[in-house]
């Protein structure tokens, strides 16, 4: 039976994402784990997070899971989600700069201040709620129709240094990426257990990649 991992480090709704995995593919084997020895035996892993990226970091480094998660990179099929593909960049401006992770080169940074839309209404921030994703093509996007909404709460979003590793953007107002991929990794900005049946379809798809692209 294949399995996933879900990286418990006291930073994430782990019971929402475990339940969306399981009901994506009741066949695999999901585990919550804290680990070393769980985390890398799971052919997949799930890197999950909400909150700020400093207590994050703390959170990695006290738990010995920054190496652990640079060796899931370099092995087997790996899904940040929100605070989990920020901290798999370089560097994010949160908490007055903090060092990530740098498994994905770039930066996270803060939406401008007094966005504006299309009609000159404010724009709040965090942004919250539902976006269309432009897809980039990648095996995770199967069965996903281009332009499907998915759900979105965050304050910071991601600009990686290469456009290469761009595999979804969405707009607010301006495009920015809010998904990321580079080898067997794949990040995205919103909560796919909260975005219905497309948020499902995509666990499936990682819950079935070889990682691969």
């Amino acid at each position: 039976m294949s399995s996933v991992a879900v990286i418990d480090y006291g930073m994430g709704n782990l019971h929402s994402i475990a339940k969306a995995l399981q009901h994506a593919s009741p066949e695999v084997d999901v585990r919550v784990v804290s680990d070393k020895q769980s985390i890398l035996a799971a052919d997949r892993v799930v890197f999950p997070g909400v909150g700020a990226i400093r207590d994050c970091m703390h959170a990695l480094q006290t738990a010995e899971l920054v190496e652990v998660i640079a060796q899931v990179a370099d092995s087997k099929p790996l899904l940040g989600v929100c605070l989990g593909m920020q901290a798999l960049l370089s560097s994010s401006e949160e908490n007055g700069g903090t060092d990530c992770l740098n498994l994905i080169p770039g930066k996270v940074i803060h939406f401008e201040k007094d966005l504006q839309d299309e009609q000159g209404q404010r724009l709040k921030i965090p942004h919250m709620g539902w976006n269309k994703v432009q897809q980039h093509a990648h095996p995770l996007w199967q069965d996903i129709a281009q332009d499907s909404r998915f759900y979105f709460v965050h304050s910071y979003y991601a600009l990686p240094d290469e456009s290469d590793a761009i595999a979804a953007t969405t707009e607010y107002p301006e495009a920015f990426a809010c998904a990321l991929a580079k080898d067997n990794v794949f990040a995205v900005q919103f909560h796919p257990e909260k975005s219905q049946a497309v948020g499902l379809q995509l666990l499936k798809n990682f819950l079935h990649w070889d990682g691969q692209s």
